[in-house]
């Protein structure tokens, strides 16, 4: 454990030691043109542009509701249903908008995004205008996918084509840009919604307000609020003066408080050291509509770490364990503030404590704290409670040393992630898949795909083979760092050798827009 501990100093230069191989698997091709909704969509909607005349008339579709309902009936009824489609429209026949519609969200139900776009490509060129709501629920799924840039495409193709656009659709492309981290992105989206003159609603200032607080914290959450309402925006959150006039303000208007104004309220008293008034607020909010959670007791309890004052956190832990507000990751952060104060046997007695609330293992319940420790960034206080941990019988598993390796990762300290390694081995633990694909996953989002490539060759050489995460996590990193070209070749290789699912070769192909692999 102690050389654990040593490892956290900052090292520029990691290497493996590994030269890159050439040939095969690692040979750099020419980029290839990036795959796009534009070019089909291009081809559809240009045709709408010419007159039809005989073939003008309606023609329906078999009906593929009708049938078996085992899963597999369902599946075949609906790509037969597709594949008429595609040579109706090929015949110059027009489909029934209304069956077209049904089919488009039928087979974003069944998850196969890729033909639903298809399926508003031939609307299109059928010469029938999607409406709104058809266009929102493709919207909406590919978002959930993690498919924002896609949606985005379509989003601006509808517009320029004149389709209806409403709120209610910007909404979904806003809300999947927060859900994936993109907040900066989703700012410059609201300002093009209301260039164009929509109105945001509630719906979608709640969507910034949570994404600004939970991305950047409350002084970004603040600024942004101000903002808005600068704006003319009507968040149906008050303005910001000082906290307690907001919500005195809030009790004597018709606008109400919601649970995003308490969080944010209690997280700016608590990070300017007002305590005593965030545990008013706290009270205030008790006493009124909504239920306090972790989220809401979490900067006060940071706060508290901060200034050393364990009772006061020993206390206001109970208070929240008695409210039933379960601990979660930002609990256990919170706590760990203490061991940045030289406080770590204090840190830990109060994590050993909140064990005891907990319905896990022993064991589990510590994976889970180191583990989360360090998806925050909170390596240095990982590496000084496992240290308190395993004077208390707890030896390191291969969950746990993946989650040092991505700790150390994101903090960039790369040299110290490769050590772990020979830390294990040393420990007469040989290293696993899920290690290695937890090391290149850490050098491909600091952009070293080339250093991926070297552990990849490494994680070969010691006897692992590779799974369906690990050349994932290989070809999403070249796409990463724009070697589209590269990206798509390596994953027709991967795809002839049958050592990715279809399912995730379309994923892939349609997240980065890969263009030449068959899928």
């Amino acid at each position: 454990m102690a050389i654990l501990l040593n490892l956290m100093s900052p090292v520029s230069k990691p290497s493996l030691g590994y030269t890159r191989k050439s040939g095969g698997f690692y040979s750099h091709v020419p980029n290839l043109h990036s795959f796009s909704l534009s070019k089909g969509f291009a081809r559809a909607l240009a045709s709408t542009q010419i007159t039809i005349s005989s073939k003008d008339s309606v023609s329906a579709l078999p009906n593929w509701r009708l049938g078996k309902t085992d899963p597999r009936g369902k599946d075949l009824r609906l790509n037969d249903a597709f594949q008429n489609l595609d040579d109706m429209v090929a015949k110059g026949q027009k489909p029934d908008a209304n069956q077209a519609t049904q089919l488009l969200y039928d087979l974003c139900k069944a998850n196969k995004l890729k033909r639903a776009i298809r399926v508003m490509e031939m609307m299109a060129s059928s010469g029938i205008i999607p409406d709104a709501a058809s266009y929102t629920y493709l919207v909406n799924h590919l978002c959930k996918r993690g498919n924002v840039g896609h949606a985005m495409q379509l989003i601006e193709k509808m517009e320029e084509y004149g389709y209806p656009t409403n709120t209610v659709t910007y909404n979904s492309i806003i809300r999947g840009l927060c859900m994936h981290g993109k907040f900066s992105r989703s700012l410059q989206l609201l300002d093009k919604l209301m260039q164009k003159g929509l109105v945001p609603n509630a719906f979608t200032y709640s969507f910034l307000l949570e994404a600004a607080y939970k991305e950047r914290g409350v002084k970004e959450a603040m600024r942004l609020l101000n903002e808005i309402v600068a704006k003319g925006g009507k968040p149906n959150l008050g303005r910001w003066e000082e906290a307690n006039e907001l919500l005195a303000e809030m009790d004597g208007g018709d606008r109400v408080p919601s649970i995003v104004t308490y969080n944010i309220l209690i997280s700016s008293l608590a990070l300017h050291g007002k305590t005593e008034q965030a545990l008013e607020v706290l009270e205030e909010m008790v006493q009124g509509q909504f239920k306090p959670t972790a989220t809401t007791y979490n900067p006060i309890i940071a706060r508290l770490c901060k200034e050393g004052k364990v009772d006061l956190v020993v206390k206001c832990l109970d208070q929240m364990i008695f409210r039933q507000c379960n601990p979660n990751e930002g609990t256990y952060n919170a706590v760990a503030i203490l061991c940045e104060e030289g406080k770590t046997q204090e840190a830990f007695s109060i994590i050993h404590s909140l064990r005891n609330k907990q319905s896990s293992t022993t064991r589990e319940f510590y994976k889970s704290v180191i583990s989360s420790l360090c998806r925050k960034g909170n390596t240095y206080a990982a590496f000084q409670l496992l240290y308190e941990i395993t004077k208390h019988g707890f030896t390191p598993d291969s969950f746990t040393y993946s989650s040092l390796i991505r700790g150390l990762c994101l903090e960039g300290m790369l040299d110290e992630a490769i050590e772990i390694f020979g830390i294990m081995e040393e420990n007469e633990q040989k290293p696993d898949v899920d290690n290695y694909n937890a090391l290149l996953l850490g050098f491909c989002k600091s952009r070293r795909t080339d250093l991926s490539l070297e552990a990849f060759v490494m994680m070969i050489e010691k006897g692992n083979m590779p799974n369906e995460t690990t050349y994932t996590i290989l070809v999403e990193g070249l796409a990463h760092e724009d070697e589209m070209g590269l990206a798509a070749e390596v994953l027709k290789e991967l795809l002839a050798k049958q050592f990715l699912s279809q399912s995730t070769v379309e994923r892939l192909v349609m997240q980065y827009r890969l263009e030449g692999v068959p899928t």
